[in-house]
């Protein structure tokens, strides 16, 4: 038995649901728009917006056409009967998370709990469209050991930009890009904002979505991983072109390791109070509320969070 058959047969036993399916697609190598084209023969409509989520923990099958959905994934992977449904058990209405901002038109127990690297702007299908053409799997084969994020506020109260130096690990082999996504403040221009590709990697793909001011670019990595390997980068998005900014939001899928988000304001246009706040999903109430107190050098306010859990990280801040 390889080392993914190994990992799928112990999340098939203890779960949770989200690793378990991950694992099965692992194994079975099946990228996400091939899944969905297998179901769509079989008369069973998915989006790869909600396979993403299903294996990401973002969203958990309720519907009666979601579990239908999930009895023909178990004979599409090859996995025994019920193997996924028993995981569901009683609590497949139970939302997870995976990024900020909030989407329209369907329960709570199946909207994405939050959206990757600002927002999914689920209404309009815009990260659905942009990730399906690049054939990524949602998570990427990689796991988030340490983040650390600075973003950056100008004169006009604008998002100038932000920059990430991100450590990652491959929980499988053949690893060798990642997906950045950028969703700008109300009236952002995505055609003018711009990637930037620092250490170690180089700017691949770039996808972008008028409507709804998403960018999706493709980070290519200088290395193919193997399974268990790290590996450090950095990159950044310019933007500039939206308007007012009050705040910044990451979602978080899984658990992961230590998350570091520093904003800096221009000297110009400083705020009045700033507050970090965490979420379990995009619908809950702001908790874990705290002051930060800007500092009069830098004119930047910070936060640590050391072990991430599944849920809604971010900094809030008042102008007058």
């Amino acid at each position: 038995m390889g080392h993914t058959e190994a990992d799928l047969a112990q999340a098939l036993r203890t779960g949770p649901f989200h690793l378990a399916l991950r694992a099965a697609l692992a194994a079975r190598g099946l990228p996400l728009q091939r899944v969905q084209h297998h179901l769509a023969h079989r008369g069973i409509k998915v989006g790869v917006t909600s396979l993403c989520y299903w294996q990401q923990g973002a969203r958990r099958p309720q519907r009666p056409e979601s579990l239908k959905a999930v009895r023909a994934l178990e004979e599409l992977l090859q996995l025994p009967g019920d193997s996924l449904i028993r995981l569901l058990g009683g609590r497949a209405g139970t939302g997870g998370t995976g990024g900020t901002g909030g989407a329209g038109g369907r329960g709570d127990a199946e909207r994405p709990a939050t959206r990757s690297y600002r927002s999914p702007v689920e209404p309009s299908g815009a990260v659905e469209e942009l990730i399906a053409g690049l054939e990524s799997p949602a998570d990427g084969g990689l796991h988030t050991v340490g983040h650390h994020e600075r973003v950056r506020i100008g004169a006009g109260r604008e998002l100038l930009g932000r920059d990430s130096r991100q450590v990652v690990r491959a929980h499988r082999d053949g690893v060798d890009r990642y997906l950045a996504i950028h969703l700008g403040d109300p009236g952002c221009d995505p055609l003018r904002v711009v990637v930037r590709a620092g250490d170690n990697c180089r700017t691949g793909r770039v996808r972008r979505h008028v409507e709804s001011g998403v960018v999706v670019a493709e980070l290519l990595f200088d290395a193919r991983l193997r399974a268990g390997e790290t590996y450090v980068f950095q990159y950044g998005f310019e933007d500039g072109t939206g308007g007012p900014s009050a705040e910044y939001v990451r979602g978080f899928g899984f658990a992961g390791g230590q998350y570091v988000l520093q904003v800096r304001f221009h000297e110009d246009a400083l705020p009045v109070r700033c507050r970090r706040f965490s979420q379990t999903s995009t619908g809950a109430p702001r908790g874990g509320r705290g002051d930060l107190t800007l500092s009069g050098r830098h004119r930047t306010v910070h936060f640590v969070e050391q072990g991430v859990r599944p849920g809604i990280l971010g900094i809030d801040w008042d102008w007058e």
